[in-house]
């Protein structure tokens, strides 16, 4: 996907969201707690493991946008990806990677409870939307474990791309427990 703009960014992001809810929706609470042989996590876990992911990119935009506002560095809105990004997410894109230990999930929330978290990771996104078109991000970053140092608008791209990602993997998860 191509990404020109901040507003590309939140409009590919809010399609992949729509994707996310509309693989969840209609699972029933036996599907979403199945795990299937071969699996780590079940759906609700994976849920879960979004809505944590989702959180932490939040605040991790919300950081680096500080230190672009007191950089005061203007921006016309446009963004571009650094090639490293774009080579990390060719090299990730079929790739099974094991996830950091502090975003795991607890087994404990539900999906309708990891969706509200998800919600106010939405929510404070589009608070953040106005700044993040309006100064400067590339000076400031934060590392990713596989990507490396990603500015906020790439933390912003990896938002929806980790959303679009495990939307795949909860359908072929599905597929296996619907069997």
């Amino acid at each position: 996907m191509r990404y020109e703009s901040i507003a590309d960014i939140y409009s590919a992001n809010q399609k992949f969201r729509d994707e996310f809810a509309a693989t969840v929706s209609g699972i029933s609470p036996d599907e979403a707690t199945a795990l299937p042989e071969g699996e780590k996590w079940n759906i609700q876990q994976i849920v879960e493991h979004v809505s944590i992911v989702g959180s932490g990119i939040s605040q991790i935009c919300a950081k680096l946008l500080a230190g672009a506002r007191e950089g005061n560095i203007p921006s016309d809105g446009s963004f571009k990806l650094s090639a490293n990004f774009g080579e990390r997410a060719a090299a990730i894109a079929d790739t099974k990677v094991e996830a950091p230990e502090r975003v795991h999930p607890t087994g404990e929330v539900s999906i309708g409870q990891a969706l509200a978290t998800l919600a106010a990771a939405t929510e404070a996104f589009a608070l953040l939307r106005p700044d993040l078109e309006s100064y400067d991000l590339s000076a400031h970053t934060f590392p990713h474990p596989f990507f490396g140092p990603l500015n906020a608008g790439e933390w912003l791209v990896m938002a929806g791309l980790h959303e679009h990602r495990h939307a795949a993997q909860i359908e072929r998860l599905l597929a296996k427990v619907r069997g």
